[in-house]
């Protein structure tokens, strides 16, 4: 299935991640949503770049028809990202800045 059929592509492969085609919309960002169990039409409004219901379906199709490869990619994307988070120390200061910060919201509520 692809671009040498009648069939519309919805999600392409770039720069290492997928993405609806045409967009900067990552296919993450879609499957999340879907899989935190919102709507199509949720989905759209969040991410209106999409365009149409059509294509928003069309990433779901996409994902639940290469759903082990997606998954698999969704979690070596969460395993780079929770490395990077630990590995950046936040400096001192700021730490003390957003304690601070944190607890003047606490005390506003």
């Amino acid at each position: 299935m692809g671009a040498s059929d009648s069939t519309p592509t919805y999600v392409e492969e770039r720069s290492g991640g997928f993405y609806l085609r045409g967009t900067r919309v990552s296919l993450d960002s879609v499957v999340h949503q879907f899989q935190q169990g919102a709507s199509a039409e949720s989905i759209l409004r969040a991410f209106p770049l999409i365009g149409s219901l059509e294509r928003v379906y069309g990433a779901i199709a996409y994902y639940l028809a290469h759903k082990i490869d997606v998954d698999a990619y969704l979690e070596r994307q969460r395993e780079i990202s929770e490395a990077q988070r630990s590995s950046q120390r936040i400096p001192d200061d700021l730490r003390r800045r957003l304690e601070r910060a944190r607890q003047e919201s606490h005390r506003r509520s």
